[in-house]
């Protein structure tokens, strides 16, 4: 069905076609525009018809329409506001969702587009009523419900609910004693709103707690605009406040205008005739489903009939939601015992791919037979990929560190843990994860899983957590790793002991075993081998692969391969077989033995393997309890809505977030995960999310760039302390903003590289992954590294041999858990130590100012000479350059004073690991018992140094040496 462009309405032409928000007020039953200006100005005695257009990220243009219907409008301008939704609908293409909002009883997504809040003015325009103009102040009083705003008479405050007294200098809060701190801070919210639009942001703010003494004098003023304290009722019920009853689905056809009903056992979705509209009556919720072939009278009638039920006598409000077969809301597919899963979009067909391959191969010009599939924009990792790795391979409740030169070789019948620290827009930042190979067994996964939430525990839960599948791995992994390979087999004794039990050929890899291959990525910073069956059948026309049986390597081309997936191939070669040169083959010219290794030739596919795509985010709100996850979507989420008292998921379907607020509960805290893995469970979004997705758990005031990403996000809201009401109090009482400022940037030498004190945040943003400024030490295997020195010539072997690596150097005595925790810090409290080139357990940076020459030849009077040059450059990078005037964090001066009148105790009784420790101390600073001696021997500073450092760093160096 569609409408002709002569018949529609001259105001709605041109509309919907860009993002954004487009409302029209009806006058003398048409349609007129209302300026952006006066966008959320609603008045009682109208209607109106609003469009909300939305661009998603594959560039498509979505559209919801609502009807709003005043508490004081006529009825046949209800009327007419509902037929113009409808005809809008038509115009657009009959795709749009179309929502009945009443006055009072909006929906959430209506009231999401106008933030924080609507507040209906009395009067309207072709009903008769005259708009009252703003003239001095009247004191109002307002009910908060949710995010409905309703003006409210004087004698009805109660419990329940919290009230918004706004007087003509100062704006009351009341908040009942049975309301929520989550209630109480989106009020706060409407608050900032009256004081901006009424007052020009010059007005005073109280919140008045229920039952609260008079004897507070902001309490009593409140009560005075009562006439004085009196004790407040018990609620009662009105019929405006009671819901409709939910009660099962019932199904209804309209024909003639005429809803009659249909008996059926089972509500499913082949009983909806596409020429035909029907209605499915829910109590509180109503739907009218109308067919791709109804005509548009068909579908008028169908939405009168629709208002007609609801308006029945004695029926109390419901919502009522217009859906377009085809296009179907998930709210509407759930009241349906079975709905057919909705078919993803068609991928070129692997037949016609098949036919070019094949074509090309015998050297037909195939241009024009396969299609091109359009230019995507490559995945940003939004992390700094410059920062120091550790991973350990897991063997039943043990973990095994995995030295430098294998920390990227995972083998797919193993379990591993990662941590990886790296600089932050203002501090360090720290991801801990859990890679699960497909073939690895359960108790392997329990093992990591439970390991890797015991360490983010064990650092007061500031990391942030992942649990990453093999094949479902984010584009965050793969940057930090770089080049990674995926071994067939596996190495734990639970893996061995699995296949032995079930008589399992052990095909874990070997270097003289025949072994395939297959090479993908976008670039150096992102490139992976995966090893397959070693069958012709395993190639893929779009790929490379590599071939070995022992010293004989082969590099095979497919035809639809681009050159930067040949050069992929080539660097992956130096992990793989470090010492051998590939023999190249190209798809169609391969030699006897390429295919003798393969067992012969045979078909094989030629279209991309097709990874799941990030989708436009959304955002839900989560509640669970005794094992049960129930979620409400945020529409047009912001910052704001992520509240520290609660859990919250992001949804991008390629991978889901689990945010924590610092105010959860410490049992529900540890229960992110599993919230996690019940979310991709039931799939809330009815869009076949993968149930190995990614998951992140993000701890508040520790978000990482590659969650904050989707917010316009306020580094000061998420350090903020209090409950969410407290915070926003203190927002509201400021003016609006944040009382922090937002930490400058400092100097970091923690990582090697450019060091910089920009603040833009486009310095750190991408910077990881192109920046020609940054040493690149990323996949690179020693033999690799050693090779470097002889090829100063990219040409005289493959593109990938890179630069001579640069290591941080760490004191010998130094245990990994200790550069792990601190690595500045412990090499701070052990410069007097010799120092000595460990491979540590990830090849990092050093700055480019600090020469170490390698030469173990020097003699030991030189060597000393040169180890204090370097503790003392060392100390001046990492302590007075990150404490310099003007841009130290979160430093307060009464701070930068230590006690120096407390009593002197040895480390050994003051330390948390102490056998025979001191009770009497203040244990949240216990260094302070240190003598000036000790003190510098444990933190490699004097104290006064110590305590001009932010708070932040402070606790992570008392951390370092067990006195935190």
């Amino acid at each position: 069905m569609s409408i002709s462009v002569r018949d529609l309405d001259p105001a709605f032409k041109g509309a919907g076609q860009k993002a954004g928000l487009e409302i029209w007020r009806i006058e003398n039953f048409k349609p007129v525009p209302i300026p952006q200006s006066s966008h959320g100005k609603f008045f009682n005695g109208d209607s109106y018809v609003i469009l909300k257009t939305t661009s998603t990220k594959s560039g498509a243009l979505l559209h919801d329409i609502h009807y709003w219907l005043g508490k004081d409008t006529s009825q046949d301008e209800a009327g007419a506001a509902a037929i113009k939704t409808i005809e809008l609908d038509a115009a657009l293409g009959g795709r749009a969702v179309q929502y009945r909002e009443v006055q009072g009883h909006e929906t959430e997504k209506f009231l999401s587009y106008f933030r924080p809040c609507i507040i209906p003015q009395e009067g309207g325009a072709a009903s008769g009523f005259k708009h009252v103009e703003a003239e001095e102040h009247k004191t109002r009083l307002f009910i908060c419900r949710g995010k409905h705003v309703i003006p409210f008479a004087r004698s009805s405050l109660s419990h329940d609910d919290i009230f918004i007294l706004d007087t003509e200098s100062k704006i009351f809060q009341f908040n009942g004693s049975k309301s929520s701190i989550q209630e109480r801070a989106k009020a706060l919210e409407v608050v900032q709103y009256i004081k901006d639009t009424y007052h020009d942001g010059k007005c005073d703010v109280a919140a008045i707690e229920d039952g609260k003494l008079m004897s507070d004098s902001e309490t009593g003023e409140f009560w005075g605009f009562f006439g004085g304290f009196a004790p407040l009722p018990r609620k009662t019920v009105s019929d405006e406040d009671k819901p409709a009853d939910s009660h099962p689905p019932k199904l209804l056809c309209v024909e003639k205008g005429k809803a009659e009903p249909i008996e059926t056992d089972s509500l499913t979705r082949e009983l909806l005739e596409t020429d035909k509209c029907y209605i499915i009556d829910c109590g509180l919720e109503v739907f009218a489903w109308m067919g791709r072939n109804s005509s548009l009278d068909e579908r008028k009638s169908a939405s009168g009939a629709a208002d007609e039920l609801i308006n029945g006598t004695g029926r109390p409000k419901s919502y009522i939601t217009r859906v377009i077969e085809g296009f179907e809301t998930l709210m509407f597919k759930s009241k349906f015992d079975s709905w057919p899963q909705t078919a993803s979009v068609a991928q070129p067909e692997d037949g016609r791919g098949k036919v070019a391959a094949l074509l090309k191969r015998q050297g037909l010009d195939v241009k024009g037979l396969l299609k091109t599939d359009p230019v995507k924009e490559e995945p940003q990792a939004y992390i700094d990929c410059t920062g120091h790795l550790q991973v350990w391979r897991v063997n039943s409740q043990e973990k095994i560190l995995l030295e430098a030169s294998d920390q990227s070789k995972f083998y797919s019948g193993d379990c591993y843990i990662f941590q990886y620290s790296y600089p932050g827009e203002d501090k360090e930042e720290h991801l801990i994860g859990t890679w699960i190979g497909n073939n690895s067994i359960e108790e392997d996964r329990s093992s990591a899983l439970s390991m890797a939430s015991k360490m983010v525990e064990s650092m007061k839960f500031i990391p942030s957590l992942a649990r990453i599948y093999e094949g479902s791995e984010p584009i965050q992994f793969h940057s930090i790793l770089q080049s990674f390979v995926v071994f067939k087999g596996g190495l734990s004794d639970g893996y061995k002991n699995h296949i032995a039990e079930k008589e399992i050929t052990d095909e874990t890899y070997s270097e003289e075993s025949v072994a395939l291959f297959r090479i993908q990525g976008s670039g150096p910073e992102n490139m992976q081998a995966i090893q397959t069956e070693p069958v012709a059948s395993s190639l893929n026309s779009s790929y490379c692969y590599i071939l070995h049986d022992g010293s004989t390597v082969f590099i095979w081309f497919g035809s639809f391969a681009t050159p930067d997936d040949q050069e992929l191939a080539e660097r992956m070669l130096d992990l793989i077989k470090p010492d051998s040169q590939g023999k190249p083959q190209k798809e169609g010219a391969e030699s006897e033995k390429f295919w003798e290794l393969l067992g012969g030739k045979t078909e094989y596919p030629s279209q991309k393997i097709v990874r799941d795509a990030e989708s436009d985010p959304h955002l839900f709100s989560c509640n669970f309890s005794k094992g049960d996850l129930k979620v409400k979507e945020i529409y047009n989420f912001s910052q704001d809505d992520l509240m520290t008292e609660d859990i919250f998921i992001v949804d991008i379907h390629s991978e889901i977030f689990v945010w924590v607020g610092q105010e959860v509960d410490p049992k529900s805290r540890l229960q992110a995960l599993t919230i996690g893995e019940q979310f991709l469970e039931h799939d809330f979004l009815l869009e076949k999310v993968s149930r190995v997705a990614a998951i992140y758990v993000v701890m508040e005031g520790s978000e990482p760039p590659f969650f904050t990403r989707f917010f316009k996000w306020e580094s000061a809201k998420s350090v903020m302390l209090g409950n969410s009401f407290q915070r926003k109090l203190t927002i509201v009482k400021n003016g609006g903003t944040p009382p922090l400022d937002r930490p400058k940037r400092r100097a970091s030498v923690s990582y090697g590289g450019r060091s910089s004190s920009v603040p833009e945040k486009s310095q750190r943003s991408r910077s990881m992954s192109v920046s020609p400024d940054r040493v690149r030490v990323r996949g690179r295997s020693p033999a690799f590294t050693a090779l470097a020195a002889n090829f100063e010539n990219p040409k005289d072997r493959n593109l990938s041999t890179p630069p001579p690596m640069i290591r941080k150097l760490y004191p010998k005595s130094m245990t990994a858990d200790t550069i792990k925790l601190a690595p500045k810090a412990a090499a701070i409290a052990q410069l007097t130590s010799s120092f000595e080139q460990v491979p540590s357990a990830r090849d990092v940076l050093i700055p480019r100012s600090l020469k170490v020459s390698p030469d173990a030849s020097k003699s030991s009077s030189d060597k000393n000479e040169e180890d204090d040059s370097m503790s003392s450059r060392i100390e001046s990078l990492t302590i007075h350059e990150d404490v310099k005037e003007g841009e130290t964090e979160d430093v307060n001066e009464g701070e930068v004073e230590y006690d120096e009148g407390l009593p002197v105790y040895p480390y050994d009784s003051v330390n948390t690991a102490s056998e025979d420790p001191i009770t009497d101390i203040d244990v949240t600073k216990r260094e302070a018992y240190l003598s000036l001696e000790e003190f510098k021997e444990k933190f490699g500073m004097a104290k006064s140094e110590f305590y001009k450092l932010p708070k932040w760093k402070q606790n992570k160096l008392k951390m370092a040496v067990q006195l935190f």
